[in-house]
């Protein structure tokens, strides 16, 4: 679809933020280089009560297109979306994180196909990359989620959206209840519940992310994260009503198959054991106890290169599943919690940013 840059709507882009002085700065650089149009751009970044420097920084940009939203008692992403939303002036609203670096063009194709007939929101395409920006050991489960998410879309069922970069009408927002944990997850879906329409997957709407590199806070973040998709249900539950045809089936296979695996996990090794005295399943348990032991050994091979991807991959894959499963208990036991702790950045002075802002798209 082609515009001419008198007809591109208004967009707002919008970061929740707390503490994120060592990034802060970069990503309001790489927001401002966007080439979309000039006077139909502007970016708000919601400070959830942030006591470093991310308030200074943001309010010292003299760019008349960004404003600071400065909270000072903390709420939550959710919370913070809430209540910079209605500020915005766009009629399309862009969300993405503080971390997160949109190559040129990103913006332009999320609103090119958010404005086709019966498009509801868009999600564009996140890539993970180290501090060398070359693919990590996490890059090979987002590239097998894209793929997931790019079958969906041929489907019309793509399930909510990344919370690094996607877009909807500002008419279409729904506010989010206030303790959410999974708004990428919640706020699309609820937006469909209420007005219908479907969710794109933009491929070319490209946005650059650092991986990780403290892993015990990002089992932190993957726990939490496992207690907000059941928190979810509370609300999507009728996203599950086979009415809802293929954006039903992905829900179930895509979403609450997957929150549950630690429990078939653990069902299938204890029935495993009952039935080792046959050796079929006496072979399969050995197989599994290989598998669990290569997980174990997984983080002593992380140095070693891509011929050992297999046993990294065994690591990520239970430690994944480990984090669902106390994300879970979390869930039983009510820690539900919209606030989040920020996980530690390195300063964006890496290719990762540079990265976005020099690509192709």
């Amino acid at each position: 679809m082609t515009f001419s840059e008198d007809a591109w709507p208004r967009v707002s882009l919008i970061v929740a933020a707390h503490n994120e002085e060592a990034v802060i700065d970069q990503r309001i650089k790489n927001a401002l280089e966007t080439d979309y149009p000039f006077n139909r751009f502007e970016m708000l970044v919601g400070s959830d009560s942030s006591t470093d420097r991310t308030n200074e920084i943001v309010a010292d940009c003299e760019d008349s297109r960004v404003r600071l939203l400065a909270f000072e008692e903390r709420g939550g992403k959710a919370s913070v979306l809430n209540r910079v939303c209605p500020e915005a002036t766009g009629e399309v609203l862009v969300f993405s994180d503080a971390n997160t670096y949109f190559h040129p063009d990103a913006i332009r194709h999320l609103v090119a196909i958010l404005l086709a007939p019966g498009v509801l929101g868009v999600c564009g395409r996140l890539m993970l990359v180290d501090d060398k920006n070359t693919a990590n050991a996490d890059g090979v489960y987002w590239r097998y989620e894209t793929s997931i998410k790019k079958a969906e879309g041929q489907l019309g069922a793509v399930l909510g959206a990344n919370g690094a970069i996607y877009a909807i009408r500002k008419e279409h927002f729904v506010p989010l209840p206030s303790n959410t944990i999974i708004d990428d997850l919640v706020g699309p879906l609820m937006a469909k519940l209420r007005h219908g329409g479907r969710l794109v997957y933009a491929p070319n709407a490209v946005a650059n992310e650092e991986a990780a590199h403290d892993l015990r806070a990002e089992f932190r973040r993957r726990c939490r994260i496992g207690a907000g998709n059941f928190q979810s249900l509370k609300w999507l539950w009728p996203v599950l009503s086979p009415t809802r045809g293929w954006t039903c089936l992905a829900f179930f296979s895509h979403k609450l198959l997957r929150w549950v695996t630690p429990h078939l996990m653990i069902l299938a090794f204890v029935s495993n054991l009952w039935l080792a005295s046959r050796p079929f399943y006496a072979v399969l348990l050995i197989v599994q106890v290989l598998f669990y032991a290569a997980a174990i050994v997984g983080p002593r091979f992380a140095s070693l290169g891509k011929s050992w991807a297999v046993i990294r991959l065994a690591e990520m894959f239970v430690a994944m599943n480990i984090a669902l499963l106390v994300g879970f208990l979390r869930w039983l036991r009510g820690d539900l919690s919209g606030t989040w702790r920020r996980t530690a950045r390195r300063e964006a002075t890496s290719s990762i940013a540079l990265g976005a802002t020099n690509a192709d798209g």
